[in-house]
């Protein structure tokens, strides 16, 4: 083995060990430390030198930091696995997650500093004001991106090198409205949303036009924006004044949590049901969970699932992350998924650690529509040309402070 081989493998020794001492840096979750190691003690002699270079961006400080966070950390997990294992076509993995706290220019700014880093292919961003703004750099630089949760219609809507792992507003909007209907849960359905935000807007444009099909009424319809996002009295006492036995919360668990918050403290309880943005509202802090009893969302995960792919997940990121247990949601499933799906694309196209990014973006926007995945977030997953993923989202259900399938 070359001198210069066996100094990397001591480093990455060395990295491993801090690694278990510190937990891979979730101690800041601002740290945008590159992850190169493995999760074991044992040193991974890697066939190629050089590294993939995958990039991320999401807010892993600021309001929505639960999300990210997750993301952050359902990457880096993969990543850890990978390189256990060898890494992408032998080469190791290096993920670099950047802040953007959710704004969209701090989110291309972060893009950017990804490209000087030299960054090869994009999994992000996590939400999808952001993603829009970030998309539209990537197609310009044929950056091939995957975003794991930015489920706007427009976030992937830039060019052909833009996918996505989560399901769309448009089906997140539908689904609902199907679920609603299957089951009964009412015949009078109020909506709020963000009408300042691209998320909450896109489902639930496509909620009320589900409705008009399925036959239930949307008997009031209230918006507010980001300026507007704490007191929500006049839209809470309109819904109970319209009689919504049900009220559809399209929108992100920060505000929800404000809305279910104040119902309660006017004794108004209608069933409350949410998109994907619900998960994690159980892990904000100093949120009084009970608040959330029987709060339904959609999602492509659920912790308490069986099947071998999600167990193993969920032990490896129990074990890898003790004190991390309130990031452990459908974000960092979806992430984790990504970075998978970029393997399997990238060892199909034999990416090597030379591969220019742009050319990269060529030869992973054909090999994603190529390949079929088994992951957490479902089985068989698969791309389309126009990078929506072929799969469909679960209703959870939260009881006794747990998530549950519904």
């Amino acid at each position: 083995m070359k001198m210069k081989r066996i100094i990397a493998v001591v480093l990455a020794l060395a990295l491993v060990f801090a690694f278990a001492a510190c937990g891979k840096n979730t101690d800041d979750p601002a740290d945008p430390t590159p992850v190169e190691n493995n999760t074991d003690a044992t040193p991974v002699a890697f066939a190629n030198e050089g590294t993939i270079k995958i990039g991320g961006i999401g807010p892993i400080t600021g309001d929505l930091a639960q999300y990210g966070m997750a993301v952050k950390l359902g990457a880096e997990l993969a990543v850890a696995e990978i390189n256990a294992a060898g890494g992408i076509n032998g080469y190791e993995v290096a993920f670099n997650m950047q802040d953007d706290q959710g704004d969209a220019e701090k989110s291309v700014n972060a893009y950017n500093s990804l490209k000087d880093w030299d960054m090869q292919m994009l999994m992000g961003t996590v939400t999808s004001t952001p993603c829009v703004a970030v998309s539209a750099e990537a197609a310009a630089d044929n950056m091939l991106l995957l975003t794991p949760s930015g489920s706007s219609i427009d976030a992937i809507s830039a060019g052909d090198t833009c996918f996505r792992v989560c399901f769309s507003d448009d089906n997140q909007g539908i689904v609902a409205a199907d679920y609603i209907a299957d089951n009964n849960l009412a015949t009078k359905v109020g909506v709020i949303f963000n009408s300042s935000d691209s998320y909450s807007t896109g489902i639930k444009d496509n909620l009320l036009t589900e409705a008009a099909a399925r036959g239930f009424e949307i008997v009031a319809e209230e918006a507010f924006t980001n300026d507007s996002a704490t007191d929500f009295s006049a839209q809470i006492n309109n819904m109970q004044a319209a009689g919504a036995e049900l009220v559809f919360l399209s929108m992100y668990y920060t505000p929800a949590s404000l809305i279910l918050k104040q119902a309660r403290d006017i004794g108004y309880a209608p069933i409350f049901f949410g998109p994907d943005g619900m998960d994690g509202i159980l892990g904000m802090e100093n949120f009084d969970t009970t608040l959330a009893e029987g709060l339904r969302y959609l999602t492509p995960f659920l912790e308490t699932a069986t099947d071998d792919a999600t167990v193993k997940f969920v032990t490896n990121f129990k074990n890898s992350y003790p004190d991390q247990a309130s990031y452990l949601n459908q974000f960092a499933a979806d992430a984790y998924d990504a970075i998978y799906a970029l393997k399997a694309a990238s060892e199909l196209a034999n990416v090597t650690a030379d591969t220019a990014a742009s050319e990269v973006g060529d030869l992973l926007k054909v090999a994603l529509t190529q390949v079929s995945v088994d992951g957490v977030t479902g089985t068989a997953m698969s791309w389309a040309a126009d990078g929506e993923p072929q799969k469909q989202p679960r209703v959870a259900i939260i009881n006794d402070g747990t998530v549950a399938a519904a």
